[in-house]
């Protein structure tokens, strides 16, 4: 499960603007899921973040997303600087690449995983293969669901979507990048393929939970609210104290009129997680419960 940043912000206000945005795509990532803006797909050739051209020197200063709680070090600032400096000089490819991978984790712990990204891209074009192509990738995917604009959501997920595409050519069987890969299409103008994609990892793992959750919620962003049962039922068998699957199974409940079935998820939720934004955002659905009796 990813601790950086994918905990869904279950507060009441921000489920009630999330439900609001419907429909918009769930991201999900080790069993947790966030919401990412619409878009269509943009051209993957067109570069989404390149840290090294002028105006990027002071990136690594930039404030992280509200939910990755990373602030970057002078010490990691300046560690990050002289190995920039060290990558731009550096002529031996081989050697270059070795840099490259540096700068991506030193970028990846300071939670700026566009830059990230590109450093594990140009790592991967010294070394390609299915972990350095899937560890661009990755953070490529990571920087796509905090994309504040849709142009930004366009073009990170186009990186993510080309890369995931060269490590499924060498991996046909890799669930998790073809989950991922789903999820950017889902976000774009061709979001079939996406739930497509999604189908075709159930087919091959019945119980990922990767995929049972987000199409667990893209039912209830189409308001089938009885096949959303069935998802997160599906989810739960496989990982009972799935907090997320929990919650959305409330919801789901709750839009099919089974209200008591639906304070028993709530109820669990808070028995399973005791963060006061998960509390307070049960304790608001079981009200709201509640108060239609």
């Amino acid at each position: 499960m990813s601790k950086g940043r994918i905990a869904l912000i279950f507060s009441a206000v921000v489920l009630a603007v999330l439900m609001a945005m419907l429909p918009k795509v769930i991201i999900n990532k080790d069993s947790k899921g966030e919401f990412a803006s619409n878009g269509a797909t943009a051209n993957r050739d067109e570069p989404a973040h390149d840290p090294n051209h002028p105006g990027h020197e002071d990136h690594a200063n930039e404030a992280a997303p509200a939910d990755a709680h990373v602030e970057a070090s002078p010490a990691q600032l300046k560690e990050i600087a002289d190995l920039r400096n060290r990558f731009n000089l550096e002529a031996n490819a081989q050697a270059k690449g070795k840099l490259a991978d540096e700068l991506g984790q030193k970028y990846a712990a300071i939670a700026k995983h566009d830059s990230a990204g590109y450093y594990f891209e140009q790592m991967a074009q010294v070394r390609p293969g299915e972990k350095s192509l899937q560890k661009a990738a990755d953070q490529y995917f990571e920087a796509f669901t905090f994309a504040a604009t849709q142009e930004r959501s366009q073009a990170l997920g186009a990186k993510a979507q080309g890369l995931y595409e060269q490590v499924l050519r060498n991996n046909p069987t890799n669930l998790d990048a073809k989950t991922n890969m789903a999820m950017t299409f889902i976000a774009s103008s061709t979001p079939m393929r996406g739930i497509t994609l999604l189908r075709e990892v159930l087919a091959a793992d019945p119980k990922n939970e990767k995929a049972l959750f987000n199409l667990g919620v893209l039912s209830i962003q189409s308001n089938q609210y009885e096949k959303a049962v069935d998802r997160f039922r599906e989810l739960l068998a496989v990982s009972p104290d799935h907090v997320e699957g929990t919650f959305y199974l409330g919801v789901a409940l709750a839009e099919t009129g089974k209200k008591a079935e639906a304070q028993k998820a709530f109820l669990k939720v808070k028995e399973i997680s005791k963060q006061p934004e998960v509390q307070a955002s049960a304790d608001n659905y079981l009200q709201r419960l509640n108060s239609a009796q």
